[in-house]
């Protein structure tokens, strides 16, 4: 039996030069699943994206899932795709085994934790505020770069990481400091400042959004000290204040620490998100 890609929708182009399309999954002809590609503009559309990709119940444990991952990935080398990443749910064991077998290396991995009905204490001492208009010019700089930096250390060439760093900030921080529902503040130790934090909200899936913590940043010469885990109390406190029950972050697989962190924290990782270069 052959498996094969059928559009099941005319191809998507977006304003910003990515395209997308829908496929069934077929099995001679008769359809046994879908998925959906696209292309990740950010990257000046050389990452490729599968999303969706689902086999109906009935059909599982044959390798069709596999088979069509790898019709996928030929359809984004036709559109010029040079890589290709994959959001795999961490709950979903025969995903996790198919990206492995697959040649999928993971990245980074999102996680989400429950807030409780009362904000956390914050450590003696730690209080904080909003930034001004000048801290707030000098951090989205200093974030801008550190961003575009772990791309380009993940080896991300300097150009399309850049790219990647202001197409975020186009969609998170729209109106600077007036974009709703974001919160940019200073955490201060004694009256020292220690470090910034950025929060908000995403869209986690269609119709519900959740708490978010963009970026934490412990200041130069005040690292080492704890000031992360305080910062990250500061956030459930934040979130809680502007009414959200569900906080969510993004971190890279190599920062460790952070992930122990998280997870002493109560964090659960809901997905790992992979890539995979394309020859």
């Amino acid at each position: 039996m052959t498996t094969t890609l059928r559009p099941s929708e005319p191809l998507q182009h977006s304003a910003d030069g990515g395209r997308s399309r829908a496929y069934d999954i077929c099995v001679n002809s008769r359809r046994v699943g879908s998925v959906r590609l696209a292309t990740d503009a950010a990257f000046g559309g050389s990452m490729g994206v599968i999303e969706d990709l689902v086999v109906d119940e009935r059909d599982r444990g044959r390798g069709r899932g596999t088979v069509a991952a790898l019709a996928s990935e030929e359809v984004l080398r036709g559109w010029g795709c040079g890589e290709v990443r994959i959001s795999v749910p961490m709950e979903s064991a025969p995903a996790r085994r198919m990206a492995d077998a697959l040649g999928y290396t993971e990245r980074s991995r999102n996680m989400i934790k429950d807030l409780s009905a009362g904000p956390p204490e914050l450590p003696a001492g730690f209080t904080f505020r909003p930034v001004t208009e000048a801290e707030f010019a000098e951090w989205q700089e200093r974030s801008l770069a550190a961003f575009a930096q772990s791309w380009i250390d993940r080896g991300m060439a300097e150009e399309l990481a850049r790219a990647k760093a202001e197409d975020s900030r186009r969609r998170f921080l729209p109106q600077g400091l007036a974009t709703p529902g974001v919160s940019v503040v200073v955490a201060l130790r004694d009256a020292d400042v220690v470090g910034c934090l950025w929060t908000g909200d995403i869209e986690l899936e269609p119709g519900e959004r959740v708490g978010y913590v963009f970026e934490v940043e412990v200041a130069e010469g005040q690292r080492g000290k704890g000031y992360g885990r305080g910062l990250m109390l500061l956030a459930e406190r934040v979130s809680l204040a502007a009414g959200e029950r569900l906080l969510g972050l993004h971190v890279f697989t190599g920062n460790t620490p952070a992930i122990r962190l998280y997870e002493s924290l109560g964090y659960r990782t809901t997905h790992l998100n992979s890539a995979k270069t394309l020859r």
